[in-house]
């Protein structure tokens, strides 16, 4: 009994190393092409028809008077003797109030992935000294559907992030993160669905900058949590808004779990997300 504990302990101790060696040293899958948005199926509240009275079925049938002018030739005549026909239709009363417009005042603003960038940050020890770990990308896709005159008519749709991308400051490292933290071969992208947007002004003028928060659900891997997204953005122009997206997610929610590294310690349980995006109108 005690050997076959011995050779079990020794097979953990020489197997294990190398199943971490192999997360670190295998080349992960590379992107599976450009990140493009997911088009945001823009809801307006339909106006609903006006419904018109019909008239009430008495069933009585009514009954017409006689006419009170004799019917002859002269009352038929649609010319009486004086009379001068004319050809000319009677004017139509012009009018100058302007069609009512039509739709939605909606902007749909989508996420330059060239000019956008997301990252975390964590807190780690490397060989005994305080790190702060960054991870960036800039495949990051998404589309938002603005009136300026109506805040409350924004949307947020579907924005995407590709993990295969995310690249930190050593290759080991990355090699860790795509193989056995993230696991992107199987799960190529993380996703946050909103679900609600709060703290909006009424309005908003070219160049004001604007503070809300954006609830929803974010996917990392298989794992679907509720996040919330502190959101700072600017109205550059008609055409331009930029701003900068943060949360907080603990890594225990989505079973993130690092891998047993020499000279990697004390990895803080919480992990800062952002995403700085810059945004054009289609």
């Amino acid at each position: 009994m005690l050997r076959r504990v011995l050779v079990t302990g020794l097979l953990v101790a020489f197997v294990l190393p190398f199943v971490v060696a192999c997360g670190l040293l295998q080349e992960p899958e590379e992107a599976s092409g450009p990140i493009e948005a997911i088009p945001l199926e823009v809801t307006a509240e339909e106006q609903q028809p006006t419904a018109t009275a019909q008239p009430e079925d008495t069933g009585v049938v009514e009954e017409y008077p006689e006419p009170q002018v004799e019917l002859t030739e002269e009352t038929l005549d649609p010319y009486p003797e004086g009379a001068e026909a004319t050809d000319e239709p009677a004017e139509m009363e012009a009018t100058d109030e302007p069609a009512e417009p039509t739709g939605s005042g909606l902007v749909i603003f989508t996420i330059s992935p060239e000019n956008s960038q997301v990252r975390f940050e964590l807190n780690e020890e490397l060989r005994g000294e305080p790190k702060t770990v960054v991870g960036t990308t800039d495949q990051v896709a998404g589309q938002i559907a603005v009136d300026r005159s109506d805040l409350s008519a924004t949307q947020v749709g579907i924005i995407q992030v590709n993990a295969r991308t995310l690249a930190t400051d050593n290759d080991f490292r990355n090699r860790a993160i795509n193989n056995e933290i993230l696991n992107t071969d199987e799960h190529e992208f993380i996703t946050f669905t909103p679900t609600a947007i709060n703290g909006l002004p009424d309005s908003v003028d070219i160049g004001e900058t604007v503070n809300f928060t954006i609830v929803g659900d974010l996917t990392i891997r298989d794992i679907t949590n509720e996040a919330t997204f502190n959101v700072e953005a600017t109205l550059v122009s008609d055409t331009e808004l930029v701003g900068t997206a943060s949360t907080i997610v603990s890594r225990t929610d989505y079973n993130l779990i690092i891998p047993s590294v020499p000279n990697v310690a004390n990895v803080e349980e919480e992990v800062e997300l952002y995403i700085d995006f810059m945004s054009n109108s289609t």
